[in-house]
This record gives C-alpha cells, sequence and structure tokens, in this order.
C-alpha cells in the first residue's frame, strides 16, 4: 500500500511538471488553462496526450447527470477495495492518527479545494458502493465548483440532481455505502477497464466520457485544440462560400491556402 496520503509518490509520478504544487504535492495548472479547457473536445485531448504515448487515459460508458456540463478540473483521487478487519482496523488508525473525521468518503472529501474534481475508485460497485448522496454531494460542489467521478454508485439521486454539477457514475443504489475500505488518497487509481488518473491530472468530462490529462501536457492540450477550431472556423466559412473544395480543405493546405488562413487569423478578435 503507497498509504493515505504520499507527497514523495505524487511528485514522483508527476516529475514533468514543473510547475507550482498544493500542499499535498500535486500539480497546479493554473485557473486560466482549466477555463480554456472547457472548450476542448476529446478528441483534441486524445491526440495531444496519444501522441505522447497516453494511450490508457479515457473512461466511457457512464451514467451522466447534467451532460450539458463540461467537467475540467485537477484530480484528487480515492481507492476503495473490499473490506477486511485487519486492513480496516488499521486504516481506521491511520485515519485518527491524521484528524480524519467521520466516515471515509469524507476523508477525501475534506482535503478537496476550489478547481479540484474528486475522482474515485470504487471497483464499478453500485449497490453498498454509493460514495455520496445529497449531503455529501453538497459539501463536494460546495468546495470545488465542479463536480465528480466515481466509478461506483451513488445514492439521493432525486436531490442529486438539484444540484448543478457534472456527476459520471456508474449506478444509482437507495444504499449507503459498506463494506469497503479506503486504502489511499491522492494515489494513482484505474478507472474502468483501462484509464489511469494520477493526482494532479487535469479532468475533463463530456457527453462522450471522462478523459485524464496529464498536467504537463494541459497547455499543449489546449493550445493545439486552440488551433485547431481556427483553422477549422476559416475551413467551413471556405466551404459555405465556396472558395475551395472540400478534398482542398481535408488535407495539407497549399502555401497560397496557408496564406489566407494568417491573413483571415490577424482580423480574428482575440478572447
Amino acid at each position: 500500500m503507497i498509504g493515505l496520503n504520499s507527497l514523495d509518490f505524487t511528485q514522483a509520478v508527476t516529475s514533468q511538471w514543473e510547475g507550482d504544487r498544493g500542499r499535498d504535492g500535486r500539480p497546479i495548472v493554473p485557473d486560466t488553462i482549466l477555463e480554456r479547457m472547457k472548450k476542448v473536445t476529446i478528441e483534441e485531448a486524445w491526440g495531444v496526450i496519444g501522441e505522447k504515448g497516453y494511450n490508457y487515459q479515457f473512461a466511457a460508458d457512464w451514467q451522466i447527470l447534467h451532460p450539458e456540463r463540461t467537467l475540467v478540473g485537477r484530480a484528487v483521487t480515492g481507492v476503495y477495495v473490499p473490506t477486511r478487519p485487519d486492513l480496516e482496523k488499521a486504516i481506521e488508525a491511520e485515519g485518527g492518527a491524521n484528524g480524519c473525521i467521520g466516515g471515509q468518503n469524507s476523508w477525501i472529501i475534506d482535503t478537496l479545494e476550489p478547481h479540484d474534481v474528486i475522482v474515485i475508485d470504487l471497483f464499478g460497485k453500485v449497490k453498498f458502493g454509493t460514495f455520496a448522496g445529497d449531503n455529501l454531494g453538497n459539501s463536494i460542489y460546495a468546495k470545488t465548483g465542479t463536480g465528480m467521478v466515481i466509478d461506483g454508485g451513488i445514492r439521493d439521486l432525486q436531490r442529486l440532481y438539484e444540484i448543478p454539477m457534472a456527476t459520471y457514475i456508474r449506478g444509482v443504489d437507495p444504499t449507503a455505502i459498506a463494506d469497503v475500505t479506503l486504502l489511499g488518497i491522492n494515489v494513482p487509481v484505474r478507472i474502468g477497464l483501462e484509464a489511469t488518473c494520477v493526482p494532479g491530472d487535469i479532468v475533463l468530462g463530456t457527453r462522450e466520457g471522462v478523459i485524464f490529462i496529464p498536467p504537463h501536457l494541459a497547455e499543449k492540450v489546449v493550445i493545439e485544440s486552440e488551433e485547431t477550431r481556427m483553422r477549422d472556423a476559416w475551413g467551413h466559412q471556405q466551404l459555405r462560400e465556396g472558395n475551395y473544395t472540400p478534398g482542398e480543405i481535408d488535407r495539407d493546405w497549399s502555401p497560397d491556402m496557408i496564406a489566407n488562413f494568417e491573413a483571415w487569423r490577424t482580423k480574428q478578435p482575440q478572447d
């Protein structure tokens, strides 16, 4: 076990990040990048990180509350395992020694800060795997202003739905969380069958699913997304006006096309 919280390990895993870090060692990707990330598509993000070898970052097949909202924030992770008495006793003792109060799900929520996204590995458990109801859901939203990714269940759906946050879950059940033990906070977790999330990853959630972007690649993702949107806007305009054929637009552009695009770009308003 890595432990309930391992600052040194988080820093080691995210050693390619050269910017600021929080007290827990997580990379702090600037809020300005998070805001720009809200316009990025899953495919645009995948194109950048996949090129760098991050091929296991996307998780799909969610039940999504408020799919019209885009989820963006810095990952705070938690991982659970099926409980056993000796492990549960040791974890409770360690939590008490670290000043943790209440249920183990509250321990993770207590660490949240603005623009965080809680990412929980509950190994897909729904019955007795309900990480949050309306009380904890309200706390999560009040602390972060974002949403949550729960590879498990929730309860109190009717009340939780009243909270305007993007929520990704595997299912709903009236049971309370039971028979699971929190193994670690801010440790790498597996979400779904083949996605890995590391503390400080940028979580991007859309109607398609959730992708976890390594922090050192976040700025590159938004820059390339913005370039793609600019090129698409010009290309679509040229097609509507009949200046170029689809075959010309949908391939490497000629020098004349590039020159025309750059001239058009200079006239566009800046965000």
